[in-house]
């Protein structure tokens, strides 16, 4: 008898924390109440929110495995060591036609945690670049997004964190636009770098066009400020240690399937005279059985901008003609899928520098590397706790800038920025070998895209058809879901792209042309070293540009009877019962700050729309006074 209840004791103690499954022949059922397609930056948001009504049951599948105990994804230094692994879906962009033909990597998470997991810049930009504009879409973010002095920022997803090493933060950032009891955790770098004292300097020698500031995510971005970094502690935060920490684990009702690819989404009826999605088609690879789950209530996808395009095609929805063309029969026409697809383009300034104390430098010496390893694995402090660089600049190009003579203005407001210049305390691109490993580089990126205006025009017009036209695509290769799309994010295609970056590039050059590099900086490299003219720099740019990773816009919002987009405001998919879309491939288009947070605000506004349709109550510290949808003022 004492044997007997033991047993059952085991058996409820299994079932009071969330199970971690590795096939769906461990999983304890096939029905849920929702099915979370991907367990990235979006998805865990989801999940959490959603299981915390104890009555629901929910399913997360994840295409790669757990990131538990991967090293890479807890130092933050070692970051880039996930680029390229088998932690990367490691997607190939088709022949570029502006870039010369040329083929680029598409970086992605595979792993718990998706691209948060991976990504290079842990850093949390919040909607930075959407100034004073109340009108936007987005202000029904509120209160993920709290409208102050009309400005947007994050304050009640955000659990700011001391950095590590517990230095004097005064001057470095502003408490009072930050959240502290969230769950993401966000903080300055912990470690100083050997080039923040010149950073500050030059804001004093360059004040007119390298101003400082204070907080970039106040609402007033443009200047020199201090970057604010998803990290807690010296360990990386990502949305499978924050939305899926052992807090949340610990959740009956919550299950996480990872090795498993999601294939299609299964219409099994009708709904109010719609087509109704309440099944996923699953399998662990090619070659594996393909089976089916339940999600009596809804399906979520969050896959990413290019999971999610890959699985809605694959499932039969998307334009009918595309879809027939390669074998896969129609289910539900929306001719915008897959269509609309827009990213960041990035370059890079590199020169030589009288240093030995650069990440080059740390790479390159295996003793000091197992120095710092071992210093960040006793107490998580030294250098491998910090990102690259400790600051970030945010800037505009002159209003008589030639550029708009013929391209409007993309930028939402006189305070967004056109670029972004992020520091990064080594060498990038083709570096001269016989130079050693000292170098130090500025990244510029294009914040405000052109592609925003086009996709104002496209609303104007009502016509679905000019989507074709603006920024990028995915399509189908074949019918098979295991084979990748056809990935096209149309980098460089637009003058105005090309303009940003080769100015930034150029701004880049007029920083480090400060008083306070003349001991550091020797000369430029790896290309930049032969530019003469604009000639020659626009070649240099156009050599070495490539996509910023944060692709947008493939299953769009979009106003609830406009004939474009593919979800309506509350993230339904449009025509379709039962499925959602919570991640980057809702947003219209690529917004002026980096996606991380934009991702995080979708997923939570996700969760408590899925709460008010199904007569559930808000997640508590994000009730809303309202609690309707996204206005789609597009």
């Amino acid at each position: 008898m004492q044997a007997l209840w033991l047993s059952l004791l085991l058996l409820q103690t299994s079932r009071s924390f969330a199970a971690l499954y590795n096939s769906t022949e461990e999983l304890p059922t096939s029905k849920y109440d929702f099915i979370v397609v991907g367990g990235g930056t979006a998805g865990n948001v989801v999940a959490n929110r959603l299981t915390e009504n104890p009555e629901w049951r929910v399913l997360v599948v994840e295409s790669g495995p757990s990131n538990e105990g991967i090293l890479e994804t807890m130092v933050p230094l070692l970051q880039g060591g996930l680029m390229g692994s088998q932690y990367d879906w490691k997607y190939t962009t088709t022949p570029q036609q502006a870039m010369d033909g040329r083929n680029f990597t598409y970086n992605g998470g595979r792993i718990l945690g998706g691209t948060s997991s991976i990504n290079l810049r842990k850093k949390l930009e919040i909607l930075v670049g959407r100034g004073r504009v109340c009108s936007n879409a987005l202000e029904r973010l509120a209160p993920f997004a709290v409208a102050c002095s009309s400005n947007l920022t994050v304050t009640q997803t955000e659990r700011w964190t001391a950095p590590v090493d517990n230095h004097d933060t005064n001057g470095q950032f502003d408490p009072s636009v930050h959240g502290f009891d969230g769950i993401n955790a966000v903080s300055l770098a912990g470690h100083p770098q050997n080039i923040d004292s010149r950073f500050m300097q030059t804001t004093k020698e360059l004040p007119d066009e390298f101003p400082f500031n204070l907080d970039a995510n106040s609402g007033d971005p443009l200047g020199v400020s201090y970057v604010q970094m998803s990290i807690k502690k010296g360990r990386r935060s990502s949305s499978a240690t924050s939305y899926l920490a052992p807090e949340f684990l610990q959740r009956a009702n919550l299950d996480v399937l990872v090795n498993t690819h999601v294939t299609r989404v299964i219409q099994t009826g009708t709904s109010k005279g719609l087509p109704a999605f309440h099944e996923v088609e699953i399998s662990h690879n090619s070659a594996a059985p393909r089976k089916r789950l339940v999600a009596s209530k809804e399906i979520v996808l969050s896959a990413g901008v290019i999971g999610t395009t890959h699985i809605l095609l694959n499932s039969g929805i998307g334009d009918s003609m595309e879809l027939q063309a390669v074998g896969v029969k129609p289910v539900l026409q929306i001719h915008d899928v897959g269509k609309n697809f827009s990213d960041h383009a990035i370059t890079h300034a590199t020169w030589l520098v009288n240093s030995d104390d650069t990440i080059d430098d740390t790479f390159a010496d295996p003793d000091r590397q197992a120095q710092y390893l071992q210093q960040w694995e006793t107490n998580q402090t030294g250098p491998l706790s910090a990102g690259g660089g400790s600051h970030v600049i945010y800037g505009r190009l002159p209003d008589d800038s030639p550029i708009f003579q013929t391209v409007p203005d993309p930028a939402s407001g006189k305070n967004t920025p056109h670029y972004e210049i992020f520091p990064y305390n080594g060498g990038l691109g083709l570096l001269p070998s016989e130079e050693g490993r000292h170098f130090f580089s500025l990244v510029c990126v294009v914040v405000s895209s052109a592609s925003r205006k086009s996709r104002h025009s496209v609303v104007q017009t009502g016509l679905p058809e000019l989507s074709d036209c603006l920024g990028g695509k995915i399509t189908l290769n074949t019918s098979d879901p295991f084979d990748y799309p056809l990935i096209d994010p149309g980098l460089m295609t637009s003058e105005y792209d090309r303009f940003v970056l080769r100015e930034c590039v150029k701004r880049t050059i007029r920083f480090v042309s400060a008083p306070a590099w003349k001991d550091y900086i020797i000369r430029p490299t790896s290309g930049l070293e032969n530019v003469t003219n604009d000639e020659e720099l626009n070649k240099y740019v156009l050599d070495t540009t490539v996509p910023g990773l944060h692709g947008v816009g493939t299953a769009s919002m979009s106003p609830r009877s406009a004939k474009h987009g593919v979800v309506d405001p509350d993230l339904r998919v449009k025509g379709a019962s039962g499925l959602r879309v919570a991640d980057a491939s809702v947003m219209p288009y690529v917004p002026a700050s980096h996606t991380q947070a934009p991702v995080y605000i979708i997923a939570e506004r996700a969760a408590d729309l899925i709460k008010a349709f199904w007569g559930a109550q808000a997640s508590p510290l994000f009730l809303f006074q309202e609690t309707h949808s996204f206005r789609s003022e597009l």
